[in-house]
């Protein structure tokens, strides 16, 4: 069944490179809207906290995404199925989602994200 290894490691490969900073040509289309659909239902709840929200949703995107690279990767190229995600791994993703995350604050501050009711009400 290597066969079958090699394709579910490829396909969260795959899902990971799209969630992944690596793939930063696919922020606009995959991690900030699912960064900014997470913020709309925190501020739907807590208004003040958006961009809180936005910060955190953007960061677990990019964290799962370089989680599940690693892990189809390592799926898809080794023999290896059950090892588990080091913590220097995470530490890794952490550190680079850091780095994009200041991309998406100074987004924020320049007023190009924001929450949903404010788009309309200009």
């Amino acid at each position: 069944m290597a066969w079958k290894r090699r394709v579910q490691g490829g396909a969260l490969a795959f899902i990971g490179f799209l969630l992944s900073p690596l793939s930063w040509w696919n922020d606009l289309f995959v991690n900030v809207p699912l960064a900014m659909a997470f913020a709309w239902m925190v501020a739907a709840v807590y208004p003040p906290a958006f961009k809180t929200a936005l910060v955190i949703g953007y960061w677990l995107t990019n964290v799962l995404g370089l989680m599940l690279l690693h892990i189809g990767a390592r799926r898809s190229l080794t023999r290896e199925t059950a090892k588990p995600y080091a913590v220097r791994d995470l530490v890794r993703a952490l550190g680079w989602s850091l780095l994009y995350t200041l991309l998406i604050l100074l987004l924020v501050k320049a007023g190009v994200l924001q929450p949903l009711a404010d788009y309309w009400a200009k």
